[in-house]
Order: structure tokens, then sequence, then C-alpha cells
């Protein structure tokens, strides 16, 4: 039976049309996929079906089911009141951004609790079921994270956290905004596993908005294809992605990351070397022991590294096994303990006499930040919403460049944002914008644009690829390889993607728990694995 009708969709922000004439039927227990770029109005059409927008709707939307007339229920035209009763129960969303999505000043727990209790279960039974709920997701040491509050758990726990939200009002539509984005391979197969129970206990229809097409092809049975706002094909995963009809399609269909490094062995000095890096937090020991002494957990423990200048060492491990926070220890932004130096910022010297650290002196930190610029997994988190995009890439020159004019610094603004792929042609008044009004990919571009500025000799990539769509994850791979290649760049790339390292990874680290469980050469540890956990997770890819 048919759960959803979608005619003609239009949407429109200040008389400007983004979406036309979108058309698309799901019916219950169905899996339909929504795909398409970044600013293709995948996400603007699904947060319009609950009018969640803010933009001027034309077209229909009815939902069908045992609380709507027989002819359905035009979402487009509904009171608020009906809609209130509507959002969470009868359709519920994941959205893309989990840490601007969930509620900084309440825990985990008491966020999930808040959807039962507000369906009428006692809160005593509802904290269980939101336990229960949180389990499901795969989510570690489920009955600590439930007192955790969203700063505290990583880009992946806090969208398993999100997940288990909008699953605890058991809707009939499921709406999930890039769901998998910030989880690691082998947890999106048990998200997926997941989702597919829930079909099977409650007939729960799900449209699943993604750029993820490993995803649709094990996930979805039908498949959307949009392109700047407009569908452009449709119908079955298995015929639309065997034999693609429009040329758009085909495109996204080849878009897979391409090898194109310098393989050549590095015979240059270590750019970062760290030994025995710890990294601990304080955690709080239960009964009176914790009264006169707090407990300690080891977040990253003894963990060695060597990054040439020039090259990319990837680090890859499941959500929580350590890989951020080594990332914010070499960035000085974590306090650690065990050695970690930088080589001299002269490349022409072939010595290693002279090392820097962190927190030598406040010249010299601010000399390292230079060197050193990080690329972080959020972008909407990392880019401050009341600065202009001029202000947001350009503000490292007031700090590092400070002899630089106006009109020198908006002219390097130019050439950065060129540089991934950003110009006043395609985004007009380009400069004078601000984050919210640009795509989760186009939002990741100007976070590289505002690190290159600098021009750093080591780049943290914190999961640089993780908000983009296929094609523009594969423009970014591009770039940072021709910048590594023509300026020397060093990357220390932390990921889930197994394709994104063997894309880019000079050297492989494999973390699990804290721990280094696996290193060496991209060939051997991708080709020729050693530790159980590393196939584990190269077959989960």
């Amino acid at each position: 039976m048919k759960l959803l009708e979608v005619r003609d969709l239009q949407v429109a922000f200040g008389g400007k049309t983004v979406v036309h004439g979108v058309s698309f039927d799901i019916q219950q227990g169905e899996k339909l996929a929504l795909v398409g770029e970044s600013g293709s109005g995948k996400t603007v059409t699904a947060l319009s079906l609950l009018r969640l927008s803010g933009a001027k709707l034309m077209g229909s939307a009815k939902l069908f089911g045992a609380q709507a007339s027989p002819d359905g229920l035009e979402l487009l035209s509904s009171s608020e009141q009906t809609l209130r009763g509507i959002r969470g129960r009868d359709i519920a969303m994941i959205f893309q951004e989990p840490m601007t999505a969930l509620n900084p000043v309440l825990t985990i727990g008491d966020q999930i609790v808040e959807v039962l209790t507000n369906q009428g279960v006692p809160k005593a039974q509802a904290w269980q079921e939101a336990l229960g709920w949180l389990k499901d997701t795969g989510i570690p040491e489920p009955e600590r994270r439930m007192k955790a509050y969203p700063h505290q758990l990583s880009g992946g726990q806090r969208q398993r956290a999100m997940i288990a939200m909008a699953l605890a009002g058991k809707p009939k539509l499921l709406l999930a905004d890039e769901p998998t984005t910030a989880l690691d391979v082998s947890l999106r197969a048990q998200i997926l596993e997941l989702l597919n129970d829930l079909q099977c206990k409650h007939g729960m229809a799900v449209l699943i908005i993604t750029h993820d097409l490993n995803l649709v092809r094990r996930f979805a049975q039908r498949v959307v294809v949009m392109e700047q706002g407009r569908v452009v094909e449709q119908g079955a995963v298995t015929e639309v992605f065997a034999q693609p009809q429009h040329p758009y399609t085909r495109q996204l269909l080849d878009s897979e990351p391409v090898r194109d490094v310098l393989d050549e062995p590095s015979q240059a000095i270590p750019l970062l070397q760290t030994k025995n890096l710890r990294v601990t937090y304080p955690i709080p020991l239960p009964g009176f022991r914790g009264w006169f002494k707090p407990g300690e957990f080891a977040a990253v423990k003894s963990a060695s590294l060597s990054l040439p200048r020039g090259r990319t060492l990837g680090v890859v491990g499941e959500s929580g096994s350590g890989k951020s926070t080594l990332a914010l220890a070499v960035l000085g932004l974590q306090a650690f303990s065990g050695q970690l130096q930088f080589s001299a910022s002269d490349s022409t010297t072939n010595t290693n006499t002279n090392t820097n650290t962190w927190g030598q002196s406040q010249a010299a930190d601010l000399a390292l930040r230079r060197r050193v610029q990080v690329v972080f997994q959020d972008p909407f988190s990392s880019l401050s919403p009341r600065m202009t995009v001029e202000a947001l890439v350009g503000e490292g020159l007031l700090v590092h460049d400070r002899e630089l004019n106006v009109a020198q610094r908006q002219a390097r603004v130019i050439e950065a944002l060129a540089e991934v792929g950003m110009d006043e042609a395609q985004f007009p008044g380009l400069l004078q914008r601000y984050p919210h009004e640009f795509s989760g990919g186009q939002r990741q571009r100007l976070a590289i644009a505002r690190a290159l500025i600098v021009r750093p000799e080591l780049l943290v990539l914190d999961e640089p690829t993780s908000a983009l769509d296929v094609t523009i994850q594969k423009q970014v791979l591009q770039l940072l390889q021709r910048l590594q290649r023509e300026r020397g760049l060093s990357y220390l790339l932390i990921t889930h993607d197994v394709a994104v390292i063997r894309a880019m990874a000079h050297e492989v680290m494999v973390m699990k728990d804290g721990q280094v469980v696996e290193s060496g050469s991209w060939q051997v540890v991708l080709d020729a694995p050693q530790h159980p956990y590393t196939r584990s997770l190269l077959a989960s890819a």
C-alpha cells in the first residue's frame, strides 16, 4: 500500500526555486534512496515533507495510513498542530549533523527519554526502553553514554544516539539524511541491519538521503536521482545501477576515489614523530573511592608514528578508537604524555637537530600553528555562523600575515576558494555569504580553504570527505593529491573510509580501543592484513 505520494513538489527561497517539480511515491515498508550531489535539493525535499525547510512550498505531499483520511493527509497545507502530531510519531527524521541537532545541555539519555515520555511512556520505563534503543545501535558502554552529553561523544557515537532518538518513536516513515556518514564501515552494516529489522517488526518505510552509492546498493530497493533540484532518473536500484540512462547518473557511478600520489620512497627526515604518546581523561570511580581520587580512561595508549614530508599517514579505526584524540594531541589541543616532535621548519635541512613541540613558549606555539593546520569532521560546527566567507577563510591571515592589507587579504581568500572549486561565477556574492547558505559538501570545501590559506606544512584531516558526495569527494581528493605533489604537504589523514585510505595514504596505522594494532605501508596493511581487527574492517568495507 502507498504510504507517501509526492507530486510536483516545488521549493523556493526568497523567490528563487531550488526544487523543481519533484514527484515520487513510497510504499509501506519500502526503502527508497534519494541520491545526488550536495546542493541538488535532496535534504530540502525531505525537510519540506515536514515543513521544516522554512521555504515557500507548492505541489502536493500526501501521507496515507491509519490516522490519515482515505484520500491522504496533505502535509503541505496541514495546520501546525496537525504536523506536531505527525512529526516523530508517523514521520521521524535523522539529521545529517548530529552535533547541531542534539541539545548540548541535556544528556543523551534524557533526549531519548523525552521522545518516549511525549508518547505517554512512564519515565522509569522510558529510561530502560531508551537504553535498549541505544544498545541496538551498537554504541559501546551504552549505560555510560546515556549519562554523557553530546560533546563527550565522538562523531559516530553522536550519530548513533540520534538514530536511537528517531527510532524510539517507532515511526511509519523514517527520513534518514546521511544516517551513516559519521559511522565506521563495520557499524554501517549494523545500522542497516537494524533498520531492516525494524521494517520487519513495524512495517516502517525509509527514505534515505545519501551520497554513498555502496549503501544504496546494499540497502535500497528503489532510487531517485536528483540534479540541481530536478529528478533526472528513478527506478529499481538493480536496473538504474546496471543500466543508467542519464549522463549524470553515469557520472555518479564513475566517481570512485582514484590513487594519484607519488609513491617513491621518501628520503626526507620526518616532519612529525611521536613515541609512546598517551592521552588520558579523568573519570569518576564508583563508591567512596571516587571521593578521594578520580579514575582514568586512556583514549590513546602508547601511539608511535613517523610522518615524512610530502607523505600521507592514514589512521583508520572505528568510532571511539582514539583517532580524533590522537589528532587533537598532534594539534596541541589536547594534553598528552610521551614524545611529540616536529622537525625544523626549513625543509632544505636534512638534519633533525632543531625540533619543536607544543608548550615551549607562546611564540613557538604560534609559529607551529602556522605549520600545522586542521580540517575538522563537522564543518557546520567548526565554522562560525556569524562570520562571512571572506572573514572565515581569511581569519588565519590576521594572525600569521599581519602585514597584508585588505586588498591583499581578499586576493588570498579568492585564491584559496578557487583552489577548492568555489568562485563568484558559481556562487554570486560568495565572499559575503554565511555558512548556513551552503550545503554540507560546500561547507567542507570552505573549511579546507580556511586551512590552506596560511600555506601550512602539515594538514591534519579529520574525516575530510565524510560529508561530501561522491563526485565532490573525488574532486577534493584530487585537489589534496595535487597540493601534496606541488607543495610537498604532509597529511595526517583520520578516516574510517577504506577507499579514501587506498587512494591517499602512503603508510597506514590501524587503531582499536586506543591502541595501535597494526601499521605499515598501505599495500601491506590493505592487501595482506595481519591483525584480525584489520581484516574485519576491510571485510566490512
